[in-house]
């Protein structure tokens, strides 16, 4: 048995009290005088043994209530764990869940709610001494700080649904960190949540030595709910006027089908389509929405979903820009290629600009969706290295060897992005044997394909080398080698020709489907910025480069909410650090002054919508032995936390006990009367004669 407050004890050397008491409590005795005194003498022997024996009882009852009470006083426990600091201060970090799921309700109102009663709760179970630390989904600076218990109250008033989600583990080494700066007190965690799948992947928590953890489940319900997870655009360049496809992700987390959901899709807010989808229960599925009459700017888009009672996420924000013209570079060694000129001329969508090998302004790579390279003899280390970081970051690009390409620098080049580079020339007559129609290239290019197609001859080409990257054909030569292949590489695309645009070597500069396929190549291109980020998820947002000065910031703009991210310049981009500055989903404006640089989107990342929740027994497999799981019921927890936390609280029985014994002086004191004539005679006297 341990003591919390052990040094009451010193309190018991109070018990001598009675005992002094019941020592110098002499009584006087009346004389009365009897003519004969023997059977007086009888009585009064018996009378003072049954006096002596109510006297020690009522002393006993008197010690006992005393010493019982003087031991509540001292709040003894039987302790569950290994408490070495009993009676120090105790340092208690409280997490309280405060996630979208938390909206849910259940016979005692929202779930917050409850999780806000169940932490007052807790606190009350501890000393006025004692210190808490309130932690939150939002990790905020000022949840670091120790509170008393009505500091803590108030601050758990104030706490909001927040968007973030964090896992159990993070929650756990978060609140660690504090409780590790306070060595000399007992620490204790306490998680009170409704602990849903997503928290944790199912591993056992990892917890400091010496730290007891605590979890408070509150019971909650199961609707059903759809959300969209994600969306996409099929369309790399997007241009005025044409037709668009959304490809939209749905998800039905419950375990029942949803049956005619309606869906609307909406841009700049104009509604673009409308209508209602049927989903298995926890199937996924993906549908298409086609919309058009865009004009060139940023778009802002947005899918709503009538999903009840979850609401939560039954919005999904989006943005793209149409661009006016579409900006491609052309390098060269010197001479402009004729017929990548006729090709981007014939369409005033394509703006291209041509620049020599050797005067390329690499700060501004970034900004063109496509780069073509055609009769560079060779390539220099730095556009080599140039090149490779647009394309790690999503630029597209497309190369086309000189006649008398130095081979050892396209090995180079082209070797560190693991595509195919040209081995040796080859001075043999070929034709193309096939086209790879499930290439994305080729897609919308043909009505109908001839089962005999005219395709390109070869006079003489590069063989291209063998890649160990994820080699996509456009065109085959006869036996399998690689005319002209696409590649991923980080990011970005890369597309390598195993000819020059020279008709001395093939005569695909002036066949029918050159021109077709450098469109394509074109329009799949480009590394725009994603559609939307997650909050929570995306805390540095990558951008164009944006040059920014004390005068001239960038910020985040919603309404009248207006954010200052961390700006830090990189090679090729700009990047945002916006942390959690963020705490709302939707549509922002990133100016520069009054200037529109982009329209960025947060959306909540969906690991809330699946309001599945692990069992006690699933918990207690994951949680260390240093720790406990409470189920909350309609009662109050205090008493299970105290009990889990201190160990069996034996202070009430002491109580109980302390009055028990006071009752039972009172009642020895009033009604327990030994005094009873054991002889009884008749009155008697002495007569003399005289």
């Amino acid at each position: 048995m341990h003591f919390l407050y052990p040094a009451f004890l010193f309190a018991l050397l109070s018990l001598a009290i009675p005992i002094l008491v019941h020592l110098f409590n002499f009584r006087r005795y009346q004389k009365v005088y009897f003519s004969n005194v023997q059977f007086l003498k009888e009585i009064q022997e018996q009378q003072s043994s049954r006096r002596n024996l109510k006297e020690r009882l009522i002393l006993l009852a008197r010690l006992l209530a005393l010493f019982f009470l003087v031991l509540a006083f001292a709040r003894p426990y039987l302790s569950n764990h290994n408490n070495t600091s009993a009676g120090a201060q105790r340092i208690i970090s409280i997490f309280l869940d405060n996630s979208y799921s938390m909206q849910t309700l259940n016979r005692e109102g929202s779930l917050l709610d409850e999780a806000k009663r169940r932490a007052k709760e807790i606190v009350s179970a501890y000393s006025m001494n004692d210190r808490f630390q309130l932690l939150t989904q939002d990790f905020e600076g000022k949840h670091q700080r120790l509170l008393s218990r009505e500091e803590f109250n108030d601050a758990v008033d104030a706490v909001k649904i927040s968007p973030r989600s964090r896992s159990l583990q993070q929650i756990i080494d978060r609140q660690q960190n504090l409780l590790t700066m306070q060595p000399g007190a007992s620490r204790s965690i306490d998680i009170i949540s409704d602990f849903q799948k997503n928290i944790t992947n199912g591993q056992p928590l990892k917890v400091d030595t010496g730290l007891h953890v605590t979890l408070v489940q509150l019971a909650a319900n199961t609707p059903a709910n759809v959300a969209v997870d994600s969306v996409w655009l099929l369309s790399a360049i997007h241009r005025p006027g044409e037709t668009e496809k959304l490809v939209v992700k749905l998800h039905n987390y419950a375990g029942e089908d949803a049956v005619k959901i309606p869906l609307k899709l909406s841009i700049n807010g104009e509604q673009k389509a409308l209508g209602g989808f049927t989903l298995k229960a926890r199937s996924v599925q993906n549908d298409t929405l086609t919309f058009s009459g865009l004009k060139p700017g940023w778009q802002r888009g947005e899918i709503t979903l009538q999903d009840n009672p979850v609401t939560f996420d039954n919005q999904f924000y989006f943005s793209f820009n149409v661009k006016q013209q579409m900006q491609v570079l052309l390098i060269d060694g010197g001479s402009f290629n004729p017929y990548l000129k006729a090709v981007f001329g014939t369409d005033q969508f394509f703006n291209s600009r041509r620049v020599p090998d050797g005067n390329v302004d690499y700060a501004g790579l970034s900004t063109y969706p496509l780069i073509v390279i055609s009769d560079v003899k060779a390539v220099s280390a730095g556009l080599s290295q140039q090149l490779k970081t647009y394309v790690s970051k999503g630029g597209t690009l497309a190369v086309f060897p000189a006649i008398d390409a130095d081979l050892a620098s396209y090995k180079s080049f082209l070797q560190q992005m693991g595509v195919a580079y040209p081995e040796k020339l080859a001075a043999e007559n070929i034709k193309v044997q096939s086209l790879n129609l499930q290439n994305p290239v080729f897609k919308n290019i043909f009505e109908d394909f001839p089962s005999n197609p005219d395709l390109p001859v070869i006079k003489k080409y590069f063989q291209l080398s063998t890649s160990s990257g994820s080699n996509e054909n456009l065109m085959q030569l006869q036996g399998g080698q690689a005319f002209w292949a696409g590649y991923n590489s980080g990011k970005g695309k890369v597309y390598v020709a195993a000819v020059p645009l020279n008709e001395d070597f093939s005569n695909l500069p002036r066949h029918a489907l050159f021109v077709p396929i450098m469109f394509r190549i074109a329009l799949l291109s480009g590394h725009d910025q994603p559609l939307f980020y997650s909050l929570g998820h995306d805390e540095t947002v990558e951008t164009t480069p944006v040059q920014s000065s004390e005068k001239q910031l960038l910020k985040l703009v919603k309404g009248k909410q207006s954010i200052i991210p961390d700006v830090k310049q990189q090679e090729g981009s700009t990047l945002l650090y916006v942390s959690d500055q963020l705490q709302e989903t939707g549509l922002y404006e990133l100016k520069k002054q009054d200037s529109i640089v982009s329209v960025m989107t947060f959306n909540d990342n969906r690991s809330e919508s699946d309001l599945s929740y692990y069992s006690a027994a699933e918990l207690n497999k994951i949680i260390p032995d240093k720790g406990n799981v409470i189920t909350a019921t309609k009662g109050s927890v205090k008493d299970i936390v105290s009990q889990a936390d201190f160990g069996v609280q034996l202070w009430k029985l002491c109580i109980i006990l302390a009055l028990i014994f006071l009752a039972a002086e009172i009642v020895l004191t009033r009604y327990y009367n030994p005094v009873t004539r054991v002889l009884s005679q008749p009155e008697t006297s002495t007569s003399i004669h005289t």
